[in-house]
């Protein structure tokens, strides 16, 4: 669905109005006199969502059957407006901070999904002010549903799991070989040089959760992967020192090192056979393996201690020009018809399961969101990735 612009509508509904101001103000009062009845015009609701294409795909489905088989068809109209991850640019973030900052009010910013990073970057550079507070009386599905977000809570509504996994070739790598361990990672990454790799961190979350679980191995405190302080910076370099070891025996295209752009990079190397093993995220492996993009032969594993996974959030900035269709669309998204519409589509981790079909992802139901290895750096990631760009992907 295309997403309909601020100025279209505003030029419709200026049309609408000379319309009407030339068709005489009395037919209007005529038709209600004659007991005729006036029907109220479709809302506009404007959903904003960031990520890798297969997040997008899934969000023009539920889009569109929010549009047409939900409870609130006929009466709010949603329009996707989507920003693609690792695509340069501003993020969504950057564009919320910035309306935020420029006192912006009944704005195109309805609904927003939120992962936690750009969450906590959010908030680091406004206040909780930014969002507005959820009403759950208008959020029934939301009842049963006991993930938290990482901050902001009452503002952000969870309602998808997702993780980073070890997705493997198992026809080159055996069962009793796949590492359980990050320690056993490395002893298998060194003994097979060339057949692992890591996206770019930055062009999407399963490099970016790679490079984040590498460095933060190193440091003992556990609540850093939840801080955006700058003093954890000054505990980074052992975990680059890491990445440096790893780097000759990372994927080769010729005689160079390369690092894959995006998860789907990562994902197209395995399932062509160049690599036997990568990360990525567990719902992009099932659904394309689903779909018969990805070979049975492709497999996910979970190591110790783990990738990152977190609940992804859906909220309402409070600029948003239309609240109640903003709550709709949240009640909407925590349906059975949508979460159905997630697992499917995508290999979602659903929040609550009744009513849910979960044909072809038993998988998921193995891992528990409560034991997710969550983190948010906010905008320590922009440095962290930085630092990368120079020390690592300079490497050759």
């Amino acid at each position: 669905m295309k997403t309909k612009r601020l100025l279209a509508v505003l030029t419709a509904s200026a049309l609408l109005a000379t319309m009407l101001a030339g068709c005489g103000g009395d037919d209007a009062s005529s038709n209600a006199d004659n007991g005729g009845e006036t029907a109220e015009a479709v809302k506009d609701v404007q959903v904003w969502a960031t990520g890798s294409d297969n997040v997008r795909q899934v969000f023009e489905e539920l889009v569109e059957d929010f549009n047409t088989n939900s409870e609130y068809a006929g009466t709010y109209e949603a329009n996707l407006n989507f920003i693609l991850s690792g695509t340069g640019g501003g993020t969504l973030a950057d564009q919320l901070v910035a309306a935020y900052r420029a006192g912006q009010t009944e704005s195109e910013f309805d609904v927003s999904d939120l992962g936690d990073d750009d969450l906590t970057k959010i908030l680091s550079l406004t206040d909780e002010n930014v969002l507005q507070d959820l009403d759950m009386s208008l959020i029934p599905n939301a009842e049963g549903i006991t993930a938290e977000p990482v901050a902001a809570k009452g503002k952000i509504q969870p309602y998808r799991g997702t993780t980073v996994i070890l997705a493997y070739n198992s026809d080159t790598v055996p069962e009793d070989e796949v590492p359980t361990t990050m320690d056993e990672l490395v002893e298998w990454i060194k003994a097979h040089p060339g057949r692992f790799a890591y996206n770019t961190p930055g062009t999407g979350g399963a490099g970016d959760s790679f490079v984040r679980t590498a460095i933060y191995n190193f440091i003992d405190d556990p609540s850093a992967l939840m801080s955006d302080d700058p003093k954890w910076e000054e505990q980074w370099d052992e975990g680059f020192a890491f990445l440096k070891d790893l780097h000759p025996y990372m994927y080769k295209s010729g005689d160079t090192i390369v690092y894959p752009n995006k998860n789907q990079g990562t994902l197209d190397l395995l399932t062509q056979g160049e690599i036997d093993m990568c990360p990525n995220w567990a719902d992009m492996v099932l659904s394309q393996r689903k779909a018969g993009t990805v070979p049975e032969n492709i497999k996910i594993a979970t190591i110790e201690p783990s990738f990152t996974g977190s609940v992804q959030g859906i909220g309402i900035p409070s600029f948003s020009g239309n609240v109640p269709g903003a709550h709709a669309f949240i009640n909407y998204i925590l349906s059975p018809e949508a979460q159905t519409i997630l697992v499917q589509d995508m290999a979602a981790i659903p929040l609550k399961t009744d009513g849910v079909d979960l044909t072809g992802a038993e998988e998921l139901m193995d891992m528990d969101v409560s034991n997710f290895r969550t983190q948010a750096l906010g905008d320590l990631v922009t440095d962290l990735n930085a630092r990368w760009d120079e020390e690592i992907g300079t490497l050759g």
